[in-house]
Parts: structure tokens; sequence; C-alpha cells
């Protein structure tokens, strides 16, 4: 992590509340011990032991588990900061950050808010709204429909008049939640009460707006800035493309191609944007640029303000220098912004990757749990969690930001695919693999970007990763080994029957990797100089890290045949989570790939279903239900063969 600039580390604020957890109550920690501010950290039950709560100062239990019953209420935390004597709140980003009753709330406590003031965040909450505001102030705005006439006829209508591809956004969105791209009319409805169902139970507000479908679209923000003196400064931009299901996936600062007479009027767009609705504190402009011919001002329109810290905010650190959180907590006490406009500058280029726990090449399902094995490298490494730690199934599943700055594009390029390649996590999956082979990618590399550069590109981007040849020699040699494993003797002693001192066998051993069958050519001693890290998780079977996936490998004693189990046609639940639409019934005869029911769990829908062409013989789930991980939701049985 580069040295960030730090003026008088004194602050007016002497003990800081954070309301929120996980990376971003331990980035905020940090600065605020560096400036000798004492910190207080609020906690759900399966945050008890988390690492924000054993970094704070001080921590307050606030309620169950679920969000809505903890990190949401505001009263409690409130509460817990009256009752440790805190004289400000930090919301971070995501819970209750961008909720204008809930700034207020903490104003008339006679505590500081920091963050922008409740009008601002009002004014920039809603899309269709904020999108009138911009056009008043001489911001340019994607074409759209932003009318109050929500009926599906309507909105039907103006899509057809604004021209398909559409794209339907809840008003009250955010995080990638609430949006749907509609490529034709047919599908306008059905993806019109998806959006409506999501943006309901995120942001209770399930109002919607119409934009045109950018064809080639780049998502550029500005990061801006301001004061209560009426001050308002611009950190330049940010390029935030690389997107899956409009969520974040890669972020760099400055934009590759941003020209210097671009970057100033986008800029200046977005300084103008931000003064419009009397800005204080960290705030970004979002814009949706179309980089069918570059990037250029005329083709940059604004999408939206986020009147917060962003998750991306490192990158700008990076190339600025500039502690975004002690500007933050200097504003709030009302202290000027501590530079000018022209103080201001570029300095080489910074990239952050999102390690998640999830799984791509199982449609990112995410995957939470103990982190057993945890090892992490980079330039600077934002997290919430240490070795030992659980990635909990209420939450963001977020594990690390990886940032890395370079004197150039390329430079910064090479070290965070270093630290991608180098992620090692047992037994939780990660999706370290799949950000590696996204750097990677010639395309990305020449900065040919879009935001559907990962969609146009995913069969090849998630196919499951295999281990290398060296790692199962490896592997192989490391069981053969294994002398001291009564449990592995007999195995051994059938493999390797051909053992002589004074030369190597030529046999096959059978492995599983990834619970797969494989039969292993194994030569003693080939594989003994390999620097492979491993990882003993249970007995015969060990864990394997290359290029930032992992392998579990084990003896396979069984005759490799493959046989289906009877179990084939279960679909299990693949995470904790509350059931919110059925579309089978018992009898039914459904195709592969047919939707049989949608879960909504860590804050996203996932839909099931059917692994082959049969009949619906078990439903065990219904509408509204919660269920556990691995439940059998419903029993699909294959079509009998002639």
């Amino acid at each position: 992590m580069r040295a960030l600039s730090a003026t008088n580390p004194a602050c007016m604020i002497k003990k800081l509340l954070i309301a929120n957890r996980g990376e971003i109550a331990c980035r905020i920690m940090r600065t605020a011990r560096e400036m000798g501010v004492a910190t207080v950290a609020v906690y759900s039950d399966a945050d008890a032991k988390a690492l924000h709560v054993r970094q704070a100062d001080e921590a307050v239990h606030i309620g169950p588990s679920p969000a809505a019953e903890s990190y949401l209420v505001g009263e409690k935390i409130i509460a817990a900061a009256k009752e440790t004597g805190a004289e400000a709140i930090h919301p971070g980003y995501g819970f209750l950050s961008e909720n204008a009753d809930f700034a207020q709330a903490v104003i008339d406590a006679g505590l500081i808010w920091v963050g922008p003031k409740p009008d601002s965040i009002r004014a920039m909450g809603l899309k269709d709204a904020a999108k009138q505001l911009m056009m008043d102030a001489g911001v340019p705005v994607t074409p759209g429909y932003l009318g109050e006439d929500q009926s599906v006829e309507r909105l039907s209508k103006e899509a057809d008049a604004i021209g398909y591809p559409v794209l339907i956004k809840a008003v009250a969105g955010g995080g990638g939640k609430g949006m749907r791209k509609v490529d034709a009319a047919a599908d306008f409805e059905a993806a019109l009460e998806s959006c409506r169902r999501e943006a309901k139970a995120s942001f209770s507000n399930d109002e919607v707006l119409l934009e045109k479908w950018i064809t080639s679209p780049r998502h550029i923000e500005v990061q801006v800035f301001g004061d209560s003196h009426g001050n308002v400064v611009h950190l330049f931009e940010r390029d935030c493309s690389l997107q899956r299901r409009h969520q974040k996936v890669i972020e760099e600062a400055p934009a590759p191609g941003m020209d210097e007479a671009t970057r100033t009027q986008i800029c200046a767009a977005a300084v103008r944007a931000a003064k419009a609705v009397d800005y204080e504190g960290a705030g970004t402009i979002e814009f949706i640029a179309d980089a069918s011919d570059g990037l250029r001002a005329d083709r940059i329109f604004f999408m939206e303000m986020n009147t917060r810290l962003q998750v991306e905010h490192p990158v700008t650190e990076e190339i600025t220098g500039v502690d975004l959180v002690e500007w933050q907590l200097r504003v709030a006490s009302g202290e000027p912004i501590p530079l000018k406009q022209d103080e201001l500058s570029i300095d080489g280029w910074a990239i952050e990757a999102r390690l998640y726990a999830e799984d791509p090449a199982k449609g990112f399902l995410p995957s939470t749990g103990r982190l057993d094995h945890l090892h992490l490298e980079g330039d600077r490494i934002e997290t919430g969690v240490e070795e030992h730690d659980e990635i909990s199934p209420f939450y963001d599943p977020m594990v690390a930001k990886l940032v890395s700055w370079g004197e150039d594009r390329e430079e910064a390029l090479d070290d965070l695919s270093d630290a991608c390649l180098s992620v090692e996590v047992e037994p939780v999956r990660t999706n370290a693999w799949f950000l590696a082979r996204l750097l990677a990618e010639p395309d990305f590399r020449a900065a040919k970007l879009s935001t559907g550069f990962i969609g146009d590109n995913q069969d090849r981007l998630i196919a499951p990763p295999e281990p290398s040849v060296d790692l199962l020699k490896s592997a192989a040699d490391d069981l053969v080994l294994v002398n001291a494993n009564p449990l592995l003797d007999d195995f051994m002693r059938r493999k390797l029957y051909g053992f002589r001192l004074n030369r190597s066998p030529k046999e096959e051993v059978l492995l599983k990797v990834e619970g797969e069958a494989k039969a292993v050519p194994l030569t003693v001693n080939d594989a003994w100089d390999m620097q492979v890290q491993t990882v003993v998780s249970d007995g015969d079977q060990r864990t394997y890290f290359e290029n930032g996936a992992a392998f579990s490998v084990s003896p396979d004693r069984h005759d490799g045949t493959g046989n289906a189990s009877a179990a084939d046609g279960a679909i299990l639940a693949p995470m904790p989570g509350k059931v919110i639409a059925v579309d089978v019934s018992e009898g039914q005869t459904v195709k592969a790939g047919d939707r049989l029911m949608v879960l909504e769990a860590m804050k996203m829908e996932h839909a099931l279903t059917a692994p082959f062409e049969g009949t619906v013989t078990e439903l065990s789930a219904s509408k509204d239900a919660q269920v556990q991980v691995e439940a059998v939701l419903c029993v699909v049985e294959p079509v009998a063969e002639d």
C-alpha cells in the first residue's frame, strides 16, 4: 500500500462508531487509529467474533444475524453510540449509508453524521428525480423514461418508443440490484416482474425507470468531495466496466483511453452535479459511456450518484495519495477540504479486484463456511477476515479487495495478476482463478473494455479450472510417500507392486480430484522438487493450490465407473435462503434447463433448474419457505430410456 497523505493528525471527533461490518469497518478503523480517534464497533450474533469487532476499542451487540434485525436498525445503532459516548457515526457503504432518514436521526440525536446532508441523499436517492435534477444542472443524461405512470402497459409502450434493447432500473436501486436488460418486447413483462420483485425486497420500493441500452457501454465514475464551506473538488475518474450482473468485479484508475480534454469535461460535469445538491463529504458521480468511438465527452451520460464512500475508493487513493476516510472525518468535523483542485494530480495507475467467496464454475454461487486456510499477497489488501474466521451466509461474501499500484497500467496489471494467482483459501471456494483469467485476457490487457465483457466471454472465463499434470504427479507422489497413514497402506501396496529402491515404477494411481476420478501415471521421485503448496484437510485428503484455484485430492478406491446415484435428481438448496418462486408442481414434465424455483440468498436471486428431462416426483419446498443448505427442495426423476 502506498503511503497516503496526512495533515495534522488531530481531529475534532474523539470517538467514532462505525455502523457497518467487514472490510470497510476495518478500513475506517485503520485511519481512525492513525488520527487518534477511538472506535466503536457494532455486531450481530453472526459477527460476535468478527475481525472488525476484535480491532475496535469497544464493541456493542445490536441483534440477531439477519441485517434487518441488526445492521439495518438505526435505533439500535444510535443507542450504541449514546451508550459508549461516541460523538460521530460513520456508515461505511451499504446498509444505512444512503438512508436519509437514518442520517437525520443521527443528527437529531446530537451526533455527527460522517456523510452528506440528508437532503442531498434524498435528492440523489431516487434515480428518476436525480436524472431530472442533473438535466436542470446541465449534466448530460441517458435517454429514457422517468414518468410516474408505472403501469405495465405504459412502461411497455415507452420501451417500444425508446427501442430495444432497453434497461429497466429500480428508481431506488443500487449495487446492481433491481436492474434488467431486455432485448425484445416479448421478454419485457417477465423482466419487469423480476426487477420489481427484487427491488421491493432490496429497497422496499418497486418503482422503475427505463433507459436506452448503450451498445458499447463503459462505466466511468468520478470521485467528488465537498465540504460545509462551499468547496467541491474531484479526484479524477475510475473505470468500473468489468461487471457481472451489474456488480463490479475489477476497477481501475485512471480510465484507459481517457484524454485530458474528455477528462476535464466529465470531471467538471461531476462537480456541477455535486454542487447542484449542495454536497458535503465523499461521493461518486457515475456515468455510462458509449465507447463505440472511444471515450468522447458528447457520448458520456449521467447514470446516478452514490452518496457515500465507494467499495472501489482505494484505487483513487492510490493514484492521488489522499486518504479519503481522513478527509471524511475532517469534513464531518467542520474543516475545509485539505487540498484545492490544482493541488490534486494523478500519479501512476491502480487496479482493484474483488475477491469473493463464490464458485464461478457453479454459477457464482456463494461459498460460506470457516476459512481453515487463508493466504493472500499483494500491494494492498483490504479485508475483514483472518484465517479461521467465518464467511457468513447472512452478508455479502467478500473475502478481500486486492489492490495494486504501478507506474503504468501494465505494471499494475502484472502485480494484481500475481496477487490473484497466489490466493490460497480452503475449504471455502473463491473467484481468484476467475479474476486471474480476466486479467490475462488479451482484450482486457489492450483496454478493449465494456460492461458486457464478462458476459460475452463467460463460457471461456468460467470453465472449471483443471489441475496441471505437474500438480497431479506431485499429488500422486505425495500420497505414495505418506507411509505413516495406515489408511493408505493396502492401497499403496496394491498399486506399487513393482516398487524397487533402485528403479522408479511406471504405474497408474487412481485419484479423486474435486470428486472426479482420474488415473495419474506415477513415477516416484519425478515431482519431489516441485514447489506445490499443500494443505492436509482430513485424513488422506489433501488440498493443492495452483493459479488461484484449490484442488481437493484423495485416493480413489472405487471402480471409477461414475454410475449415477439415486439422488442425482434431487435438487438441493445451495445455501440457506428463502424460496421466492416455485414454477413447477408434482407430476409435471420438465426439460433440461427449465426453471424449477427461485431461491433468494445472500441478497441475490438464484434460479434452480432441471438437470435433465424428467418428471417432478416430489416437491418439498413452497413459496416463502425458509430452507437450509442442502435441503432437498424437489426431486426430478429422469425419463426412462427405451
